[in-house]
C-alpha cells in the first residue's frame, strides 16, 4: 500500500496569549490560515514491523524525535493495527523551526495518509485528538483551512475562508526555539493584543482589508534576537505594498499579505535577492 499527499504550511493571521495554565503550559487564542505551500509526504505499507522515515534534509533526525514517527505510533496504538512496516519519504519544502507549522503539517498529513491506507475511517475529529498528543498545531492541519485555535490548539473552530490573498514568506537566516520564546512570556506584561473579535467580523464580512488592521502577534513584543531583522523585512512588506505583515508563530518567519499579484510579485524580487527562503504564495 503506497500514498501521497501534500503537507501544507500555516500562517497566524492573529495570536494572542491569554493565560499560563496550572500545568505550566500557555492557552492560545489565535486564527490560523493554510497557504500554499506544502511539504510532499508519501507512505508506503508493508507486511513486517517498525517506522523508517527519509527526508532531504540531512540533519532532520529519523527516530522517535521526528514528531512523523511518533504521530505514527499514535495512531497505530489508537487503531490496535499491527504488522506493518511503515516507511515515510518526506520532501521538504516549509523551512524549519520558522513558525509556520512544518512539522505539525507534516504529522497532520500522515495521519490522513494511514487512515487511507488502513481503511480505518476515523473522523477528522479524532485525528485532530490523536494530532493533539503529538503537537500544538497538529489539530489545525488536519483539514487546515482558516480555524480560531484555542487553548493548546486542542479546541478548533470553523471560519470562513480568509478572501483570497497573495502571501510572501520570508524566513531570516536564523531560527527561533519555541520553549526559549516561551519561556520569556509573562501574561501581565502583555500590552498590544490583535483585535481578534474585529477579524472574526471582518472574516464574515469578506473584507480583507478590515482583517489585514487588525492584525498582531504578541510574540513580537517577546522577542529578542533578530528583532532588528524581522522588522526590516516587516518594512520591506509594507514599503512594497503589503496590506499587513506580521510575524507568524514564536517566529521567525514574516509574511505579507497582498491584493495584487505585482505587488506580491515586488515584494519577493525586493527580498529573495537577500534571503534563501523566500516564498511568493497565496491562501487556500
Amino acid at each position: 500500500m503506497i500514498l501521497s499527499d501534500k503537507a501544507y504550511a500555516k500562517i497566524n493571521i492573529s495570536l494572542d496569549i491569554i493565560e499560563k495554565m496550572s500545568n505550566g503550559y500557555h492557552s492560545l487564542k489565535t486564527i490560523m490560515q493554510s497557504i500554499n505551500l506544502y511539504d510532499d509526504i508519501t507512505i508506503k505499507c508493508t507486511k513486517g514491523a517498525g517506522i523508517k522515515i527519509n527526508t532531504d534534509v540531512p540533519y532532520i533526525p529519523d527516530d522517535e524525535r521526528n514528531i512523523a514517527v511518533k504521530t505514527t505510533k499514535a495512531f497505530y496504538e489508537y487503531t490496535g493495527i499491527t504488522g506493518y512496516h511503515t516507511n515515510i519519504k518526506i520532501s521538504k519544502n516549509i523551512p524549519i523551526c520558522a513558525g509556520l507549522g512544518g512539522g505539525s503539517a507534516d504529522a497532520a498529513c500522515v495521519l490522513r495518509i494511514l487512515n487511507i491506507l488502513h481503511k480505518t475511517e476515523l473522523s477528522t475529529k479524532t485525528l485532530e485528538d490523536i494530532g493533539a498528543s503529538v503537537g500544538s498545531d497538529v489539530p489545525f492541519c488536519v483539514s487546515g483551512g482558516t480555524k480560531l485555535s484555542e487553548g493548546r490548539g486542542e479546541i478548533l473552530t470553523d471560519l470562513p475562508s480568509t478572501p483570497h490573498c497573495y502571501v510572501v514568506v520570508c524566513k531570516p537566516p536564523f531560527s527561533l526555539s519555541t520553549p526559549e520564546v516561551f519561556s520569556k512570556v509573562d501574561v501581565k506584561k502583555i500590552r498590544m493584543k490583535p483585535d481578534t473579535d474585529g477579524i472574526l467580523k471582518a472574516l464574515e464580512l469578506g473584507e480583507l482589508k478590515s482583517i489585514a488592521r487588525r492584525m498582531y502577534n504578541v510574540f513580537e513584543d517577546i522577542i529578542t534576537r533578530g528583532k532588528i531583522e524581522i522588522e526590516t523585512i516587516k518594512g520591506t512588506l509594507l514599503d512594497n505594498g503589503a496590506l499587513s505583515a506580521l510575524m507568524t508563530g514564536s517566529g521567525p518567519t514574516v509574511y505579507g499579505i497582498f491584493d495584487e499579484i505585482n505587488k506580491a510579485q515586488n515584494a519577493y524580487s525586493h527580498l529573495r535577492g537577500s534571503y534563501k527562503e523566500c516564498f511568493l504564495t497565496e491562501t487556500i
